[in-house]
């Protein structure tokens, strides 16, 4: 018997053994013969379908073995409750004594008009897989529908790519959407971006500026990291034609037939000898407001009150500092006469205070909030590397204050020459406060990097000139640069908290203009020739009255029809 056994043993060694060289000696002649053939005996490998996209397949777009229907939105989906239940809406529905818990159909009624058929489609699809995909052009309405879920996780993703894809057609939408559903990620970058392309960008985009909300717009009219390109004249010419936008908002600026009409209402207008000081696009808007037939501030009629608030926040003592500002701002009659009265007095006290040399005018020991709401921003673009200087027009408070980019250096000088004396601040030094913020920016106009100073407390001598910034190497062109200034003590602004509805007593002061200075020391006899008056201006002796009625505009019957009958003036 254990012969046989040992028998069998041996052969089947045999066989395998065998069967194993002739395998090797098959694989050796096909790989000598023909290498191609071999690969096609090879057992080819399938990928197979992952446990995520198998039950993505079956239980959630081929609906098998569902326990629940869901309809929204006139569509039913066949889902599983196990699956719904990460979201804490429908844990609490299945889990809890509410009625939906011991049912199998659910109708869902949706009030938010951002949640569509799509996006409730992907929502439900998600919980089935690890994944989503989410398009820019969707995302608010995934956000829309992750919110009524409350899952977190998919809000986060929405956050990512709205931040993502900000720029000048999704910024008002993604900012309001963020307010509605509270992303406060999102809200904080897209406000950011407006506070460096509103002036930029929105100027030139007038169908998309007339949507910023009247809350957005109050924003960031009062953010003192604003960037003002050049000054704050600029802001008021962009809320001008904000306001004029969104109260006509039929009217199209980029609509040919519209373009062409308001080309023949500037010819017709320069023909009466009338000036306007605005370009084309914008003479509708110009005639709009300097046309109407009232003396009282078009914010203080039942039009202009919605947009007070945002006015009050303009730094409008900032208007006052350009004779042709102040002119167009007077003719526009938008803001209230005794608001520029009392800025042009203020104006005018604090001249006389430096003129005397009394500190108090220059500002000092004020705290971050006071001069972050009262000081001038001013803005500038560079594109380029290198040596360049500017100034801001207006004046100054007797301060010629020129910026000078250099190298990787920013300076501040003050500019003092003979020749204007008479017009500049006389004073050995001048104390002044600033602050300076530089941005670098991406083709998206987004920020890539920012640097800003401290607020402090300059002196500067006739002449001098001293550092701002030296600027990071980050820092690469195109530049933003900000500045925020403070020239003199900031006076009280409490008056724009009322917006007159009659302009009758708009001269009428607490302080009469005849008592400026009066408790001023200095001499009545100027102790020098230097120290007399220069007079400059008509040799007619003119008696100081209050500022004269706002002009009209003389229409003749045709033109009255053809211009303020298309424009409802």
């Amino acid at each position: 018997m254990g012969q046989i056994v040992g028998s069998m043993h041996m052969n089947v060694a045999e066989v395998f053994n065998h069967r194993r060289k002739r395998k090797r000696s098959t694989d050796s002649s096909l790989g000598k013969d023909d290498p191609a053939q071999l690969d096609t005996t090879q057992p080819k490998k399938k990928k197979l379908l992952t446990t995520t996209q198998y039950i993505y397949k079956a239980l959630f777009k081929e609906e098998k073995n569902s326990d629940v229907a869901v309809m929204a939105l006139d569509k039913v989906w066949h889902l599983h409750k196990v699956y719904l239940s990460q979201s804490p809406y429908f844990y609490t529905m299945f889990n809890g004594t509410w009625r939906e818990a011991q049912q199998n159909f659910i109708q869902i009624t949706i009030l938010d008009d951002r949640i569509t058929v799509a996006s409730l489609d992907a929502v439900f699809g998600s919980m089935y897989s690890d994944e989503i995909e989410i398009e820019s052009a969707d995302v608010i309405s995934v956000l829309a529908t992750a919110t009524l879920f409350h899952l977190d996780g998919i809000i986060d993703k929405c956050a990512e790519v709205m931040v993502d894809n900000i720029s000048p057609e999704t910024a008002i939408q993604y900012y309001e959407a963020a307010c509605q559903y509270g992303v406060i990620g999102v809200k904080k970058s897209t406000f950011q971006w407006f506070q460096i392309n509103l002036l930029s960008i929105y100027s030139k985009q007038p169908n998309l500026l007339r949507h910023i909300s009247i809350e957005l717009m109050s924003a960031l009219t009062a953010s003192p990291d604003l960037y003002v390109m050049q000054t704050e004249f600029s802001l008021y010419t962009l809320l001008r034609s904000w306001m004029f936008l969104r109260l006509h908002p039929d009217y199209d600026p980029e609509d040919p037939v519209q373009r062409a009409e308001a080309l023949r209402t500037q010819e017709r207008l320069v023909n009466a000898g009338v000036e306007t000081h605005a370009p084309s696009g914008d003479v509708i808007q110009w005639t709009y407001f300097t046309s109407r037939m009232e003396e009282r501030s078009f914010l203080a009629t039942p039009e202009g009150q919605p947009y007070v608030r945002v006015f009050q926040k303009l730094r409008t003592q900032y208007l006052t500092n350009h004779y042709m500002d102040l002119k167009i701002i007077y003719n526009d009659n938008i803001i209230p006469k005794e608001w520029l009265y009392r800025h042009i007095h203020n104006h005018w006290d604090a001249l006389l205070r430096i003129d005397h040399g009394q500190e108090d005018c220059s500002p000092q020991q004020l705290d971050d909030e006071q001069f972050f709401e009262n000081c001038m921003r001013c803005g500038r673009l560079l594109l380029e590397p290198g040596y360049q200087k500017w100034r801001w027009t207006g004046f100054n408070f007797g301060m010629d204050l020129i910026l000078i980019m250099d190298s990787r250096r920013l300076n501040i000088r003050r500019h003092h020459r003979h020749e204007h004396e008479r017009v500049l601040s006389l004073q050995t030094k001048r104390k002044f406060m600033v602050r300076t913020t530089v941005t670098s920016i991406n083709a998206q106009r987004q920020a890539v990097f920012t640097q800003t100073s401290e607020i402090c407390s300059l002196s500067l001598e006739k002449n001098e000139e001293v550092p701002l910034m030296v600027l990071d190497p980050k820092l690469v062109h195109p530049l933003l640069i900000s500045i925020n200034m403070l020239v003199v003590m900031p006076p009280n602004q409490s008056f724009k908290e009322v917006v007159p509805l009659s302009e009758e007593a708009t001269t009428s002061f607490s302080i009469p203009i005849s008592e400026i200075g009066a408790n001023s020391d200095r001499p009545l006899t100027p102790s020098s020739a230097d120290d007399s008056a220069v007079f400059i201006g008509d040799p007619e002796p003119s008696t100081p009255s209050s500022p004269a009625p706002r002009p009209r505009i003389a229409w003749s019957a045709s033109e009255t029809d053809g211009v303020c009958g298309q424009l409802a003036c």
